[in-house]
């Protein structure tokens, strides 16, 4: 029997000139990281902060923006102060509280189109308001925001009842907020137009607005929204692992219905301060998640404080456009969201 000898192509030898021939390999790209989302939120919020203060129906320098703020004698004292400032803030304060909000309500019920009315939460606190400004003639924010914060918490607590109690889901949570927020808001609908006293009061208020901001009204709300920001920072670790499912939270150490009813009752208190001080305003808390969590990804304890930040810089910057369009009056803040967060979210969808 005849072998047959095996042959192997010759391995191929590299020299330096196909070494050098060969082209590089790409640089990694790297994303920007959370701490440079939260950076570069920073710096946008300080720079919609000015805007906010400079511009209006008398625009302002810088320099005379600064000699307002420190100097009680110059002659933009009184604007900066009784006017810009406080509704600056207010939009500041607000826009956290909506932004952070939306955040724990897409979480909560792993549902990427919740936001902080689908539990009724801001209906609860509208038709407190209605009653309070149709009934005891209420018409002032100071009276409002009392009224408004127990409508919210009244609301959450009959959403977290019907949904189940302890055995609540998201899914029964969502059902029971949609079904008392369409309730609610055709309650509220119903008392303006039965009360023209109460549409002339309620009007503004009801679209979205900053533009009745005083220092008293912030510092009524501030609390609350504080209290929010800080129960909502302490869960993020046992929220991510609820983002799992109650199964695998249960099993990573985190007992799903107390972290479930702390972020409730930090939802209330957010959007409740929130509603409250501002009125019903839309998409602030349906779309900045959704910008944010493309930075930070889904991480709660980075996307947070990114939407502390980032909402506000969206909240502002939409005051800021409604004075420029609306000049020599202006356009509520409420319609500006309105109008520019349906296309964006829209668009944000259609990329995604």
């Amino acid at each position: 029997m005849s072998t047959v000898p095996c042959r192997f192509p010759p391995e191929p030898t590299l020299s330096v000139t196909t070494l050098a021939a060969a082209p590089a390999p790409a640089p990694p790209t790297r994303r920007a990281g959370p701490a440079a989302a939260l950076t570069a939120g920073l710096l946008l919020l300080l720079v919609v902060a000015v805007l906010s203060i400079a511009v209006g129906a008398r625009p302002l320098s810088l320099t005379e923006v600064w000699h307002g703020l420190v100097s009680a004698a110059s002659p933009e004292h009184a604007v900066v102060h009784r006017m810009r400032l406080p509704r600056t803030l207010l939009g500041l304060v607000a826009g956290a509280a909506l932004g952070v909000a939306g955040a724990l309500m897409q979480t909560l019920t792993r549902n990427p189109l919740a936001d902080p009315g689908l539990l009724g939460i801001n209906a609860g606190a509208a038709a407190a308001v209605a009653s309070a400004t149709a009934l005891l003639g209420v018409g002032t924010a100071g009276g409002w925001i009392w009224f408004a914060l127990l409508g919210a918490a009244t609301v959450t607590v009959g959403v977290y009842a019907v949904g189940g109690g302890r055995r609540a889901t998201p899914d029964r949570l969502a059902l029971a907020g949609a079904a008392l927020n369409a309730v609610l808001y055709s309650y509220v609908s119903a008392v303006m137009l039965l009360n023209s006293a109460s549409l002339d009061r309620l009007r503004f208020w009801t679209v979205g607005s900053l533009a009745n901001a005083e220092f008293a009204t912030l510092r009524t709300v501030a609390p609350f929204v504080l209290a929010g920001l800080l129960v909502a920072l302490a869960g993020a670790r046992s929220l991510n692992a609820l983002a799992l499912g109650d199964d695998t939270a249960r099993a990573l150490g985190a007992r799903p219905a107390l972290v479930r009813g702390a972020a409730i009752a930090a939802i209330t208190l957010l959007c409740g301060a929130a509603t409250a001080a501002c009125g019903p305003i839309v998409f602030v808390g349906l779309l900045v998640p959704h910008l944010v969590r493309v930075l930070t990804g889904p991480d709660l304890r980075w996307l947070l404080p990114a939407c502390a930040l980032y909402a506000p810089v969206l909240l502002l910057g939409a005051d800021v456009l409604g004075r420029v369009l609306g000049r020599p009056g202006e356009l509520q803040v409420g319609l500006v969201t309105a109008v520019l967060g349906g296309p964006l979210f829209l668009r944000l969808v259609a990329r995604r």
